[in-house]
């Protein structure tokens, strides 16, 4: 153990020596987070809530970095120093460069495992890497992941050395020269287009487990059954290891189930207190491995007991229902992007802050637009108590987009292997929220870019979580499938198409764009669907419209999206600045009319 702290010592003070070479790079605004970034320990918190193990280490912080040609060998020499996990083109990497698709993004870095690890398996984690990522280990390959949003893993306990180990990493982005998600990346950012994200942007590091260890967990709520059903991966069990769930409130035991490894765990959870943007708790889960009665490895995590459903009203209309009540979702359209970090939030603390804000102008919901967070993200809304609409992050090319009427157009011809990667890039998406409680909509597509084989894409998703809603096809190019039609107008809420057997939502009005000056990405032209020149005119529109939607709510409209939370680069119709330092709006006049349309069936 003496020798472990040790190293852990000497890591941190290496690190705290390299850091102080670091700086944010560029002249645009940054948030206030900005300045308390530690270099040495970035985004220290542990980043799976969900399946959280109690020793494990952060490789956050400084690393080597070098841009080749695409095709070329190691580098022999490194161009600097990159802070991970921010990526290359933002700010707070310290770098701001562009890779471009013609060339590849190299990282190196070392680290020592602890000495009482010893007797272990060591798996190195990743949060998220975009896009495509080739990983080395003492000069050994031991994998590869395309897919920019979510995480992946290699046990590389068979390629450890005695003393200091080598990572490497290998990223190639084509971003919109290429056919994978991308969401709002491009490579000439303007309007509502922003900069490209290459490379790491979420916490690398590394933990030990046995020979038999946990995976990835499922957990689904069943409220009417009062039970949970957990479905716990593994790797190395045998046929007689045993899963064990228990679930606690607030410390004490409420329930036991067990099941032979591979098997789902039925947990009874009676009078289960309900999980709700209003009253968000959470039980506490703590699932083991055991071999011969004995846990050999063990995780923690938590579920929120809710029921996301639909229901037809007193006059006919489908309406969401949360815990088998009406239940009206508003909410802002969030794109997650932050002027110093990008795709990564600067801290845990700016992280958790858009959300806290969200529910502070009176929303109950977010629609996170095109774009996947990282898990930490999804633990804030379960623990604020707010819902989620996870949209699938736009790729590949746009094919007609017909938004008033339902497609009778010739849908996107993807490649097959654009095809194949797409299906799999939302399948492990799905995974990476499938146990979140605030997550309650799937949206496959949005406005038509990449848009293929809906209808087979839509059953695919509502098969494979059937607790969650499925919105087919935000904006445009609907079909007769899935439960929710969605449709989009700016600026004002209309209601253009209706359907008497789905679920009708608004899911994109507003954008009122207003320009503060002093807290500008760009310093010419900024954009929105409509300007205004006071925080008090602005508010004036944002409450006219929020007037106009509470009238459409009784003729059918169940839930509905406004655009957006924050400004974002050259965008200027959001809540909040960029920066988040100015709040553009009369908060306390938005957050009254906010209230009654969030609370429309609860009055």
């Amino acid at each position: 153990m003496k020798k472990s702290l040790t190293i852990v010592l000497l890591l941190a003070i290496t690190n705290f020596v390299n850091a102080q070479t670091w700086q944010p790079a560029g002249d645009k605004i940054t948030t206030q987070w900005a300045e308390e970034i530690d270099p040495a320990n970035p985004l220290p918190e542990y980043p799976r809530p969900q399946m959280e193990r109690s020793e494990w280490l952060n490789l956050n912080g400084l690393w080597n970095y070098a841009i080749v040609e695409r095709g070329s060998s190691v580098p022999a020499a490194f161009d600097g120093e990159i802070l991970v996990p921010y990526a290359i083109e933002s700010s707070l990497s310290g770098v701001q460069k562009r890779v471009g698709e013609n060339n590849e993004l190299w990282y190196e870095t070392t680290f020592s495992v602890p000495s009482d690890w010893k007797r272990k398996d060591v798996v190195l984690n990743f949060g998220a890497v975009d896009w495509k990522a080739d990983v080395w280990v003492n000069d050994i390959k031991v994998g590869s992941h395309k897919g920019g949003y979510t995480p992946f893993s290699f046990n590389i306990t068979p390629f450890l050395e005695n003393g200091e180990q080598k990572l490497t990493v290998k990223v190639w982005d084509p971003t919109d020269r290429g056919y994978q998600p991308r969401g709002k990346q491009i490579n000439d950012p303007h309007g509502i287009w922003y900069t490209p994200v290459t490379g790491i942007w979420q916490t690398v590091w590394i933990e030990p487990v046995e020979e038999a260890y946990i995976t990835q967990l499922k957990t689904v709520p069943n409220i009417d059954g009062e039970n949970i059903s957990v479905v716990a991966a593994t790797k190395g069990t045998s046929a007689t290891d045993i899963i064990e769930v228990k679930v606690l409130e607030n410390g004490n035991v409420v329930g036991t189930g067990k099941a032979v490894a591979g098997n789902e765990v039925l947990v009874s959870v009676p009078n289960a207190k309900l999980w709700s943007p209003e009253s968000p708790f959470l039980y506490d889960l703590e699932v083991a491995v055991l071999q011969d009665g004995e846990p050999v490895d063990e995780v923690k995590s938590y579920v929120g007991m809710r029921k996301i459903s639909t229901s037809r009203d007193e006059n006919g209309v489908i309406r969401m229902q949360l815990n088998n009540k009406d239940y009206f979702h508003f909410g802002p359209l969030d794109q997650g992007w932050w002027p110093d970090g990008l795709y990564t939030a600067p801290t845990d603390e700016a992280l958790l802050y858009d959300i806290q804000k969200t529910k502070d102008f009176g929303f109950n919901m977010i629609r996170k637009h095109v774009k996947v967070e990282p898990a930490r993200w999804y633990y804030h809304c379960d623990r604020e108590g707010i819902l989620v609409w996870q949209d699938m992050p736009n790729g590949d090319r746009s094919p007609q987009w017909q938004m008033r009427n339902f497609f009778d157009g010739k849908e996107l011809e993807r490649s097959a292997e654009s095809e194949e990667n797409y299906r799999r890039e939302w399948k492990e998406i799905m995974d990476l929220c499938y146990s979140n409680p605030s997550v309650v909509v799937w949206v496959p597509f949005n406005e038509a870019w990449g848009q293929f084989k809906t209808e087979e894409i839509v059953e695919w998703t509502k098969d494979y979580d059937p607790s969650r809603l499925v919105n087919s096809a935000s904006g445009g190019n609907h079909y007769e499938v899935g439960d929710i039609l969605d449709m989009h107008n700016y600026p004002n809420p209309v209601m253009g198409l209706y359907h008497s057997e789905m679920v009708n939502v608004l899911g994109e009005y507003g954008g009122i764009g207003l320009a503060k000056e002093g807290h500008l990405w760009e310093t010419g032209r900024n954009w929105g669907y409509v300007q205004y020149k006071t925080s008090q005119e602005a508010t004036d529109a944002y409450i006219e419209m929020a007037e106009r939607l509470k009238e459409l709510i009784p003729n059918g409209y169940s839930g509905a999206v406004y655009t957006q939370t924050t400004d974002v680069e050259s965008e200027v119709n959001g809540l909040m600045t960029y920066d988040r330092k100015v709040i553009k709006m009369i908060e306390d006049q938005i957050r009254k009319v906010n209230q009654e349309i969030s609370n429309f069936f609860n009055d």
